[in-house]
C-alpha cells in the first residue's frame, strides 16, 4: 500500500530560485556532425548565461542545458521533465537547424505554466536554417496569443564550435535578466508599516492588482508595533552602539546634535533600523516601506517620534555598520508604487542601489539663467543641464547613501559626502536627523516610476534614460536652498523628454532612478509583466536599433504594443 511522504520540518528559510533551461529543437534527419554542432551551441548559450546573468541579489543563477535534441514529442517530454526536476522556470531555445514547431518546442512548452518566459536565440544561419525555424515557431506562438522573444543574432554558419557575437550575447542576457527578475519576484513579499501613504492615491498599496500582475505579496503592519518595540528596547543594545559608532566615525561634526536629547533621538532612529531589519528578515521580505507622516513624527496630538531618514537610507544602500550588503529597497511615506519601482529596478541590475526622490522642482533653462543672474553666476552654456534644464530630485528620507559618490567608491568615500543635520521641526516635530548630500554628475541610468490605473487594471511605467548633472557652486547651493537644503539632492537630466514634457507627464510626486539599467532590459521586463510603457517623448523614436529590444511579433500582429497588452489583460 502506498504511503504519504512527510516533508522535512526544517525551520530555516529556504526559497526556490528560478533556473534557466537551455535546449535545442532538432530535426531527426540531420547528420551526426550537425547534431553535435547543435549540442555545442546549446552548451555555448548556457555558458554565456551562467557567466553573465545573476539573481536579483547578485548571486549566481542556476543554468542547465539539455544534450538531448528535441526532435519530437518523446524528446520534448524527456527534456521538460528534466527541466522541471531542476527547477527551471525560464526557457531558452537555441535552434541551429530546421525543426517542426508543434512536435518540438510547443510540445515542451505546454508542460510549463502559461507565464513561463521563453526566448529564441539563433544565428542568422544559411546551411541548415535554424533562423527559419525560429521565425516559424515564434509566429506559431504569436498566432495563439503566446508571448515570446526572438533574438536573431550572429554566430558562424559552419564549424562544430561556433561562438556568438557580443551583441547577440548582450541581447540574450538582457532578456534573461528580465525573465529571472520576473520569476524570482513571484511569491515574494514586501512589508509596509502604516496605512495609505499620507493619503496619496498614487502611492496606495494595490494589493490584488500587485498580486495578479507581479505575483508579489504586500504584508501590512501597523506602525504601533515599531513604536512598542522602540519603547521595549527590542533590539541588541551592543549592536546599536556599533551602528552609532559607525555613523560618528564617518560623519564626525557633520552629525548635528545640540544636546543629550538630540543624541537620544538619534539613537532611536538608528534603533528603528535594527528593529525593522530584524522584522523584515523574520518575514523573508525583499522590500519595505514606512509611512511616518503624519502619525509617527508630525501629529502633535500624539507623541511625535524621531524621523526614519537614517533607517530608510541604510536599507537602500550597499552597506551599513556590518560592511557591504545587498540593498533592500525601502520607500519613505509608505509609497508602495515607488517601492515596486525601486524593487524591480534594483533586481534588474542584480542589486544596484535605487534612488527615491520627490519630483520636486523642474528648472527650465530660462529659470536657471534667471537664478544664475540673481546670484552673479555665469551659466556654462556648453553643459547639457544648462541647455536643457534639470529636475531637482530631493526627499527627506530613503535616498541611498551610494548616490553621494561615483560607482565603485569605498564606504569612507561615500560617507565623506553625507551630512546628517537636524530635521526640519516644522515638518517633523518629533525631530531626529535628516540625511543630506549632493549627487555627483555623470551617473547614468533610467529614471521613472510605476503607476496603476483602475481603468485598464494595469500598471504602467513612465521612464526615460537620464543622467545626473554636476552643478557648480554657488548655483548648486542656491538650487538646494530654494527647496530643502537639509535633504539629499540629485540633479536629473532626462535624455529625450523636454522640461515641458517632464513636468506635465509625471504619474506621481515621487520618481526613482537606477544606474546600470539598459532600455532593452527594462522593456523585456515590461513585456514579461504586461506593464504599459510610457515614454512618449517627442524626441524619442519608437524603436532605436541597438538600444531597444525588438518589438515582439505578438504585439505587431495585434495593433501595437499598448493595444496588445490591453488585450492580454482581458484574458
Amino acid at each position: 500500500m502506498s504511503k504519504a511522504i512527510a516533508l522535512s520540518n526544517a525551520t530555516t528559510q529556504q526559497r526556490n530560485t528560478p533556473a534557466i533551461g537551455v535546449f535545442v529543437a532538432g530535426d531527426p534527419r540531420i547528420d551526426a556532425d550537425a547534431r553535435q554542432r547543435c549540442r555545442n551551441i546549446c552548451q555555448m548559450v548556457a555558458d554565456v548565461l551562467a557567466q553573465r546573468v545573476k539573481l536579483p541579489d547578485g548571486s549566481p543563477v542556476k543554468v542547465v542545458w539539455a544534450p538531448t535534441l528535441v526532435d519530437g514529442e518523446a524528446q520534448a517530454d524527456m527534456v521538460a521533465k528534466q527541466f522541471l526536476d531542476a527547477g527551471v522556470k525560464v526557457l531558452v531555445c537555441a535552434p541551429d537547424t530546421w525543426a517542426f514547431p508543434q512536435l518540438s518546442v510547443i510540445s515542451l512548452l505546454q508542460q510549463f505554466p502559461a507565464d513561463t518566459p521563453i526566448n529564441f536565440t539563433c544565428g542568422n544561419s544559411g546551411p541548415k536554417p535554424g533562423v527559419v525555424f525560429a521565425h516559424a515557431v515564434n509566429g506559431a506562438l504569436a498566432q495563439y496569443g503566446r508571448l515570446s522573444h526572438l533574438n536573431v543574432g550572429t554566430w558562424p554558419d559552419t564549424g562544430l564550435n561556433p561562438m556568438m557575437t557580443e551583441g547577440t550575447a548582450q541581447a540574450l542576457c538582457d532578456w534573461a535578466a528580465a525573465a529571472i527578475t520576473t520569476m524570482a519576484l513571484k511569491g515574494r513579499r514586501v512589508v509596509i508599516f502604516g496605512h495609505d501613504s499620507m493619503g496619496m492615491e498614487t502611492a496606495m498599496a494595490h494589493v490584488i492588482p500587485t498580486r495578479k500582475q507581479f505575483g508579489i505579496e504586500i504584508t501590512r503592519l501597523d506602525m504601533k508595533l515599531l513604536a512598542d518595540m522602540l519603547n521595549k528596547k527590542a533590539y541588541n543594545a551592543a549592536e546599536l552602539t556599533e551602528l552609532r559608532a559607525f555613523v560618528e566615525r564617518h560623519l564626525g561634526k557633520r552629525l548635528e546634535l545640540r544636546d543629550d536629547v538630540d543624541s537620544a533621538r538619534f539613537d532611536q532612529s538608528l534603533a528603528l533600523y535594527l528593529i525593522t531589519r530584524d522584522l523584515l528578515r523574520d518575514l523573508n521580505a525583499v522590500g519595505g516601506g514606512f509611512m511616518s507622516q503624519l502619525e509617527w513624527g508630525s501629529d502633535r496630538r500624539g507623541l511625535p517620534l524621531p524621523v526614519a531618514d537614517a533607517m530608510e537610507s541604510f536599507f537602500n544602500s550597499t552597506f551599513d555598520h556590518t560592511g557591504r550588503k545587498s540593498p533592500l529597497p525601502f520607500a519613505t511615506e509608505a509609497d508602495v508604487q515607488g517601492l515596486l519601482t525601486m524593487l524591480v529596478m534594483s533586481a534588474l541590475t542584480s542589486g544596484n542601489p535605487p534612488l527615491f526622490m520627490d519630483f520636486r522642482k523642474v528648472w527650465e533653462p530660462w529659470e536657471l539663467g534667471a537664478l544664475a543672474q540673481k546670484i552673479g553666476f555665469a551659466l556654462p552654456q556648453n553643459e547639457l543641464w544648462a541647455q536643457k534644464g534639470l529636475v531637482d530630485g530631493d526627499n527627506s528620507g530613503s535616498a541611498s547613501f551610494d548616490w553621494a559618490a561615483q560607482p565603485g567608491a569605498s564606504i569612507a568615500e561615500i560617507m565623506a559626502g553625507v551630512s546628517m543635520p537636524l530635521a526640519d521641526e516644522a515638518y517633523f516635530p518629533g525631530m531626529g536627523n535628516s540625511a543630506t548630500f549632493k549627487s555627483p554628475g555623470g551617473l547614468a541610468g533610467i529614471a521613472g516610476r510605476l503607476a496603476f490605473s483602475s481603468l485598464s487594471g494595469l500598471f504602467s511605467l513612465s521612464w526615460d534614460e537620464a543622467s545626473t548633472a554636476a552643478v557648480p557652486e554657488p548655483l548648486a547651493s542656491a538650487l538646494c536652498g530654494l527647496t530643502n537644503a537639509t535633504w539629499p539632492h540629485t540633479f536629473v537630466v532626462p535624455k529625450y523628454a523636454t522640461m515641458g514634457e517632464y513636468k506635465h507627464y509625471p504619474p506621481a510626486n515621487h520618481f526613482h532612478m537606477i544606474q546600470g539599467l539598459s532600455p532593452a532590459r527594462l522593456e523585456y521586463w515590461m513585456d514579461l509583466n504586461n506593464v504599459l510603457s510610457v515614454c512618449d517623448w517627442a524626441a524619442r523614436p519608437r524603436y532605436i536599433e541597438g538600444v531597444d529590444r525588438p518589438i515582439p511579433l505578438l504585439y505587431l500582429a495585434n495593433g501595437g504594443e499598448t493595444n496588445a497588452k490591453l488585450m492580454l489583460a482581458k484574458r
